[in-house]
């Protein structure tokens, strides 16, 4: 059953002329989470859709779809393609996360505040509910009917290979544990997880930007905005591992400590990795500023709700 596609208009405050992110945000996660629902772990055997379904639904930001939809936005994208691009990006994250957790890689117990898939189905249908996410997010992108052109669908599937793999984010979970112990520059860190945090990130505004037309400025202003996010997150989310506790976090704080990972904060101190995200989030406003687009409301406010995230 394919899911209504939103067409909903962005909502402004009629006293400031102000986009009203909150209202923007929920409706985009009500329509990611139905066309999820609708789209995870339908018809499997042996329950594998049981483990699908507890690894994607009712938990997590959604931060990647929201910004595969947010760049659709600001480049009046394809609705039918923006959605199942928002869905696909997210499978990916999913499936990351679920082999992420596993006793062979992370071995972590909790995410998104819930016992993680390993501990609650065992590592081998968490094994397999990882790979049917994967596939199933290259699935989503090539509709068999015409809502979506052959060429987008292309576009979509190498975008998000290549953030997926071995010089994107499973490249950089590579290097991560090969770094466990060791000391690195900012230069290699920053390599680290512009691969396994950041090109995924990255790919979701690229793959927003996909569903429609946009100029070679726009596009290099809008990628400079998602890398500088990219790195954003990831210097936010050294801090949170070390200033948050499990119930606000929703998994398991000071990780990287206990593990001798190399992060922002063992590398610069606390307040230095508070500041440079403060300053990154800057810099993204103004590669925002410098793409022309007028529609890049919800992508500013994206870049905000990065950086002020208590979780």
């Amino acid at each position: 059953m394919e899911p209504q596609i939103l067409t909903t208009s962005p909502r402004f405050s009629p006293a400031a002329s102000e986009f009203d992110f909150t209202f923007w945000m929920e409706a985009q996660l009500h329509h990611v989470e139905q066309a999820l629902s609708q789209w995870v772990g339908v018809d499997t055997p042996a329950d594998l859709g049981d483990a699908m379904r507890y690894a994607v639904l009712d938990g997590g930001k959604r931060l990647r779809p929201l910004l595969v939809l947010a760049a659709a936005q600001a480049v009046q994208g394809l609705p039918q393609a923006a959605t199942r691009a928002a869905c696909a990006v997210e499978l990916i994250h999913a499936y990351s996360l679920v082999h992420d957790d596993m006793p062979c890689m992370d071995n972590d117990v909790l995410r998104r505040g819930k016992p993680t898939v390993h501990v609650q189905f065992g590592e081998a249908r968490a094994l397999l509910a990882g790979d049917a996410l994967q596939v199933l997010a290259f699935e989503l992108l090539t509709p068999a009917d015409a809502q979506v052109p052959a060429s987008m669908q292309a576009q979509l599937c190498r975008l998000l290979a290549r953030a997926a793999g071995a010089h994107g984010m499973a490249g950089g979970q590579a290097i991560d544990l090969a770094s466990v112990g060791q000391s690195l520059t900012e230069a290699q860190l920053r390599r680290m997880h512009s691969l396994k945090t950041g090109a995924l990130l990255e790919a979701s505004v690229a793959m927003g930007m996909a569903c429609g037309v946009v100029s070679e400025t726009a596009q290099q202003a809008l990628m400079r905005y998602a890398q500088l996010l990219g790195l954003a997150f990831q210097v936010v989310d050294d801090v949170l591992d070390v200033v948050a506790d499990a119930a606000t976090l929703g998994k398991t704080p000071g990780k990287d400590a206990d593990n001798d990972k190399p992060t922002y904060v063992s590398l610069m101190g606390l307040e230095s990795a508070r500041a440079y995200a403060q300053s990154l989030y800057q810099q993204s406003l103004l590669a925002l500023a410098g793409s022309g687009l007028q529609n890049v409301q919800a992508l500013s406010a994206l870049a905000h709700m990065v950086v002020g995230r208590s979780h």
